[in-house]
């Protein structure tokens, strides 16, 4: 085993692969960049060095200024996490040319299945099902095309980069009119993000469930399987939740799942650990196609780890990188349990999920029997639009699958992320649907709406009422003198048994008029806007809490202000709000007719100039923020009167790109 090693990633996973390093008395070294300078993973490890800027091309994605580190604080080996490096075999030959250990499979084995080109033919070596499709290397869009038009009924296709994951650089094609620009956002979206633009096509399976198979093998020759996880439910083809086992998986699917996988392992000369991913269509349970292979720990490894006896799958990497052979034969493994993950991500559901950024006030995780949580965030924090959404993994463990899912949504029900927007409501209406609860779903749920991304209108007027009565609590006495300053309302006053007015803007913009007519502390009525009247009371609990009986329902409000807003939760739904205060126009504010970031990003698109007449629906520009690319589109016909920025700008949320001037 190595006394020392540097974790070449940043966030959860670099903070879990440190846990594991400092069970086993292994120094850890962690590396940062500007923009984490202040991050969990460089407190929690022996040694930290400052790598580079912000941007990841500067920093996490620079095998030398990686490679200089290791040598720096001499580690003797490098574990990369997922991301970033962690598929590049340059990076694992330039590790063995300074003489240090890379924690995960050779080069070779992983040129072979990283490029899902590569990785398919070797499947088909190994007799492993594949999708039909056109894979080769080197493949034009010509190509593309013209085996679209021979095979007409190949419809709908999947168009996905050849390099990389996490649904980056791929695109579902219904018809053959939508191919060529498919294949362009397909290309750019992967030269970005892998430096690759490589793409294959195959059939795309409607209505398809995605199964894995968690795979560890050494260099001795053996390989084993570690049962499979679901991972249907997706978003834009990156997953939302896991499990394992599969609620559909029979034993002897899960058997034959496991073979095949370990069957393309030994072709490949695959070594450490590894996911083979599958596709299985909704009417042939019994029959599974190979999509790709993932060389390296996948993001939702935890549920894996949790139904093996907590198997630590990053020891078993430490222990094969070190030479030593698997102690564990295929007919010791036992899948005990059931444990399942939701990936918590700081994102935006009111608008389209797309990233958020921000300051973290509060952030607080569950605890209970059977809850893990893995976080590179705490109260403190700062989500930027650098890297990935990803704030943490919530993962619940059960003796069945019932206990597991209840115990999640518990979980998620007590999370306390203020300060920055997340799917953690979402995430948990998505667990109650009935779909999700009998097990029986696949990739397209999400998509179709199963679960609503906002929550009921209810429960906004709940936080606006318990905001509403925490903002008059504040009028009367406090018992300290220690106030939040935000807790100090000069604009009102209570005279008497006057009514207190609010005007409380919510995230969206809209504004909610609010009375509170008598004290919290006793009783009062709250009315909201024209709704009739709530008989409330409020109390203050300390640390940031609030108990507030509105209607006859008790609950206790979490609440932190976050640059001028209230964040408040008192389940899985946090709500951001303003006290508003009279609006003054700007002569610098833009003006109508100027299309605006959605949120923080670089420009990597623009696709007009000045004095273009556009068309409505006509891209404009285009984003890129936290691994997504965003696309910008003229709201009606117009003539672009100016356009704003260049590629490779930084912009700001609600930053004018482009002036746009009414067509005639």
């Amino acid at each position: 085993m190595p006394s020392s090693v540097l974790i070449a990633n940043r966030g959860e996973i670099a903070v879990r692969v440190i846990r594991t390093l400092r069970r086993l008395g292994i120094r850890s070294i962690a590396v940062f960049s500007d923009a984490d300078a202040d991050a969990v993973h460089v407190r929690e490890a022996d040694e930290a060095v400052r790598i580079g800027p912000a941007p990841a091309a500067e920093s996490y994605l620079s095998i030398e200024r990686v490679l200089d580190a290791a040598v720096a604080t001499g580690a003797e080996a490098i574990h990369p996490g997922y991301g970033f490096l962690s598929e590049n075999p340059e990076f694992v030959r330039a590790c063995e040319a300074r003489g240090i250990v890379f924690i995960g499979p050779p080069a070779e084995a992983m040129e072979a299945l990283g490029d899902k080109v590569r990785a398919k033919l070797a499947a088909e070596a190994a007799d492993v099902p594949v999708l039909p499709g056109l894979q080769r290397d080197d493949l034009t869009d010509d190509d593309i095309l013209r085996f679209a038009d021979e095979h007409p009924d190949a419809f709908p296709l999947m168009v996905k980069a050849s390099a990389g994951g996490g649904g980056r650089g791929m695109r579902i094609v219904p018809t053959r009119d939508e191919l060529p620009a498919a294949l362009e956002a397909a290309r750019r979206e992967a030269l970005a993000g892998f430096g690759n633009d490589a793409l294959l096509v195959e059939r795309y399976v409607e209505r398809a469930k995605h199964i894995e198979v968690q795979l560890l093998a050494d260099a001795h020759g053996n390989a084993i399987s570690l049962g499979e996880r679901e991972c249907s439910l997706q978003r834009r083809h990156q997953k939302v939740v896991e499990e394992s086992p599969s609620p559909t998986v029979t034993p002897a699917v899960r058997e034959a799942l496991g073979a095949a996988a370990v069957r393309l392992a030994h072709e490949a000369g695959y070594v450490g650990a590894g996911t083979a991913e599958f596709i299985v269509a909704s009417d042939e349970p019994d029959r599974f196609y190979f999509l790709e292979v993932n060389a390296r720990l996948q993001v939702e490894h935890p549920v894996t780890e949790l139904v093996n006896q907590d198997i630590d799958l990053v020891e078993q990497q430490l222990l094969i990188a070190a030479g030593h052979p698997l102690t564990l034969r295929q007919e010791d493994v036992r899948l005990e349990g059931w444990a399942i993950e939701v990936r918590l991500c700081a994102e935006d559901p009111a608008n389209g999920f797309l990233p958020a950024t921000g300051g973290i006030g509060l952030f607080r995780a569950p605890t209970g029997p059977g809850i893990r949580v893995d976080t590179g965030f705490e109260t403190g924090s700062t989500v930027t639009p650098y890297y990935d959404s990803l704030l943490a993994k919530v993962i619940a463990y059960g003796d069945d699958r019932p206990q597991a899912l209840a115990r999640l949504v518990g979980a998620l029900e007590r999370l306390r992320v203020l300060g920055v927007t997340t799917n953690a409501g979402f995430l948990t209406r998505l667990l109650a649907a009935p779909e999700v609860v009998a097990g029986d779903f696949d990739t397209g749920l999400i998509e179709r709406g199963a679960a609503e991304p906002l929550p009921p209108e209810r429960d906004l007027v709940d936080a606006a009422i318990a905001e509403a009565l925490a903002e008059v609590l504040a009028l009367e006495p406090a018992p300290d003198a220690a106030a939040d300053p935000w807790d100090r309302l000069v604009s009102w006053r209570i005279d008497g048994r006057a009514p207190v007015a609010l005007e409380l803007e919510t995230a969206a913009g809209d504004v909610l008029e609010i009375t509170v007519d008598g004290s919290p502390a006793t009783g009062a009525v709250v009315t909201v806007g024209d709704a009739d009247g709530v008989e409330a009371t409020a109390v203050r609990l300390g640390d940031g809490r609030t108990r507030v009986t509105s209607d006859g329902r008790v609950r206790r409000w979490d609440h932190v202000t976050v640059d001028g807003r209230r964040w408040l939760a008192a389940g899985g739904d946090a709500f951001a709000l303003r006290l508003r205060e009279p609006v003054v126009e700007s002569a610098d504010a833009a003006a109508d007719g100027s299309l605006e970031a959605p949120m923080p990003g670089t420009v990597i698109g623009v696709k007009a100039a000045a004095g273009d007449e556009v068309e409505e629906g006509q891209v404009l520009v285009v984003l890129e923020s936290m691994k997504m690319e965003i696309t910008l589109t003229a709201p009606a016909d117009a003539t672009v009167a100016d356009v704003l920025v260049g590629v490779g700008d930084s912009v700001g949320q609600g930053q004018a790109l482009v002036e746009l001037e009414a067509a005639a």
